[in-house]
C-alpha cells in the first residue's frame, strides 16, 4: 500500500520526490537557504512545479545558487540569464537576486550565518501545525508578515508574506505536512 502523502504533490514523480524528500524538513546551511529563498521568489506568482521543473537550470544558471558569485554579477551576465530559456527570464526577479545576495552576505555578517538570523525568529524550533488537508493551511502568518517585513528593510526583494511563508514550509520553520502524511511526523 502507499504512502499517504499531503494531496499537493500526489500524481507527479518530481513534486512527490521534492515532497518525500525535501519540503518541511529543517535546513541549517546557509547554501540551502539561499538556493530555496531564490527559488521561492522565483516562484512568486507561478505554481511552484514550474519552478522545480527548471530548478537544474536555474542551480547551472546562477553558479550552483553561490550568493557570493551572484552578489557581484554584472550587467553581461544578467544579460546572459536573461536570454536563457532554461529559467524564469522576469527582469524585475533576476536583478533582485543580485540583489538578495548582497542582501544575505551582510546578514551573515551581522548574525554569524543566515541559517542563525532565519532560525531566530521560531527560536530555533520549528513550528508544528495540524492540519487536516493542505488548503487549511494559511498563505501568510502573522509570523511571515513580521519576517518578510524584517527582510525587506534589509534589502531583501520579492518577499512578501506569501513568499516567506512558502519558504518557511520549504526549509521545516514550519511543519504544515498533513497530520495524516506519512512525512508529518518524520520531518
Amino acid at each position: 500500500m502507499d504512502k499517504h502523502r499531503c494531496g499537493w504533490c500526489v500524481g507527479d514523480p518530481l513534486y512527490e520526490a521534492y515532497h518525500d524528500e525535501e519540503w518541511g524538513v529543517p535546513v541549517k546551511d546557509d547554501a540551502i537557504l539561499f538556493e530555496f529563498l531564490i527559488l521561492e521568489t522565483f516562484q512568486a506568482g507561478l505554481s511552484w512545479i514550474t519552478v522545480l521543473r527548471k530548478r537544474e537550470n536555474f542551480r547551472l544558471a546562477f553558479d550552483g545558487f553561490d550568493y557570493k558569485t551572484i552578489a557581484h554579477y554584472g550587467q553581461k551576465k544578467i544579460d546572459e540569464l536573461l536570454s536563457n530559456p532554461g529559467i524564469i527570464r522576469n527582469k524585475l526577479k533576476v536583478h533582485a537576486t543580485v540583489s538578495n545576495a548582497n542582501a544575505f552576505l551582510q546578514v551573515q555578517e551581522e548574525f554569524g550565518s543566515f541559517s542563525d538570523y532565519i532560525w531566530s525568529f521560531v527560536d530555533n524550533m520549528p513550528i508544528k501545525n495540524s492540519w487536516k488537508n493542505y488548503k487549511d493551511a494559511p498563505a501568510t502568518t502573522p509570523l511571515s508578515d513580521s519576517l518578510s517585513k524584517d527582510l525587506k528593510k534589509r534589502g531583501f526583494k520579492f518577499v512578501g508574506s506569501t513568499v516567506v511563508y512558502a519558504f518557511m514550509q520549504a526549509i521545516g520553520m514550519v511543519n504544515d505536512h498533513e497530520v495524516n502524511c506519512f512525512r508529518y511526523n518524520e520531518v
